[in-house]
């Protein structure tokens, strides 16, 4: 009988069997680690587009503006104010998974948490503070509003609180600030800048009835100069305009409230039938500040349908190479370039005509 060639079977030694197995282990649990590791929380915040939403249109069903006690005229044009999601920080953990998809993402930033947010603070004070400001940049934009458009109304700075003692011997907590060396202020920030002029100022206060002038003390805080106090602007409109905008704090909207409350109080349509977007802060004398998270607000302009997005001239820096294809950005410093911005559009005017960033 014809014997074939033998088969070889190849055998490991039993030492390499062993180094075998345990590299195999080490990689399933080196993996394992790794997958753990991912969903663990991370001490990030990521900004990403939030919602838009129209200031003269409607949100769940409810007008975002209305006017009582004063004509307002219907429209259906488009100036809408822009957010972020913000996730992460004041205790809310995101994971390293989330923070590695957001560092990979076009539209999404990542910040370390205490960068964003004080050690310690909660996120129900988060949202405390930002429902505050809100409540603040509603106010402020009525009135930056009314001045624009030439309406008389009247405003009190009172003394609120003590950041520290430096001046508690002098100041009452209800003290109404009339003056600061001699120039008459009506808001906040009035005061604010005429305290930089010197050390020691004169303030002309109103308590309880009298008028009397007192020397503060000032110390130098990150650059500014303190007094040590907060102060809080109460405004008397001649008439009720309402907010019914809800879950959105922050001050950003600022601007683009005032441009809704002066369309509602003027007849037409300002911005025609241009869609526009925006953000911005802004002060009862009409000047607009830079705030956070830009870059997230004109992606969530544009995914929205905004053809112009109106931006704080001090934001510009952000924005560069991060403008989203289709959207020009107009660059604004007051209410009144904002104003006069959105009337050209509403006219025909280009865009490219503006100024931009």
């Amino acid at each position: 009988m014809h014997q074939g060639a033998p088969t070889q079977h190849a055998r490991q030694a039993p030492g390499q069997q062993r180094r075998g197995r345990t590299l195999t282990a080490a990689t399933a649990i080196g993996v394992g680690l790794a997958f753990v590791a991912m969903l663990l929380p991370a001490p990030y915040v990521v900004e990403a587009p939030g919602p838009v939403v129209n200031t003269v249109g409607e949100a769940q069903g409810e007008p975002v503006l209305s006017v009582g006690g004063h004509r307002s005229y219907p429209t259906s044009g488009r100036l809408d104010l822009t957010t972020v999601y913000v996730r992460g920080g004041a205790g809310r953990q995101i994971s390293f998974f989330d923070t590695l998809v957001a560092w990979t993402s076009g539209d999404q930033d990542v910040f370390p948490a205490e960068s964003v947010y004080p050690r310690g603070v909660t996120g129900e004070e988060v949202s405390e503070q930002n429902t505050a400001a809100m409540d603040d940049s509603q106010e402020t934009a009525v009135a930056a509003a009314l001045g624009e458009l030439g309406i008389d109304y009247a405003s009190e700075i009172s003394v609120v609180d003590f950041a520290s003692d430096l001046n508690s011997d002098v100041l009452e907590e209800g003290d109404v600030v009339l003056a600061v060396n001699g120039g008459a202020v009506t808001t906040a920030q009035d005061v604010r800048d005429a305290l930089q002029e010197a050390e020691s100022s004169t303030l002309r206060i109103r308590r309880g009835g009298e008028e009397l002038d007192v020397e503060v003390d000032s110390e130098e805080v990150d650059g500014a100069r303190r007094v040590g106090i907060y102060l809080r602007t109460e405004y008397d409109f001649p008439f009720e305009v309402r907010f019914g905008l809800e879950d959105i704090g922050g001050p950003s909207a600022g601007m683009m409230f005032a441009l809704g409350v002066v369309e509602l109080l003027t007849p037409g349509q300002l911005p025609g039938d241009t869609h526009v977007a925006g953000t911005g802060t802004v002060t009862a004398g009409g000047m607009i500040g830079p705030i956070g998270g830009i870059a997230q607000k004109a992606v969530g302009a544009r995914e929205a349908g905004a053809e112009v997005f109106l931006a704080p001239a001090g934001n510009c820096a952000d924005l560069e190479g991060r403008v989203p294809e289709g959207l020009d950005v107009v660059r604004v410093e007051t209410l009144a370039d904002a104003y006069d911005a959105v009337a050209h559009l509403g006219g025909g005017g280009a865009a490219g005509d503006l100024p931009t960033c």
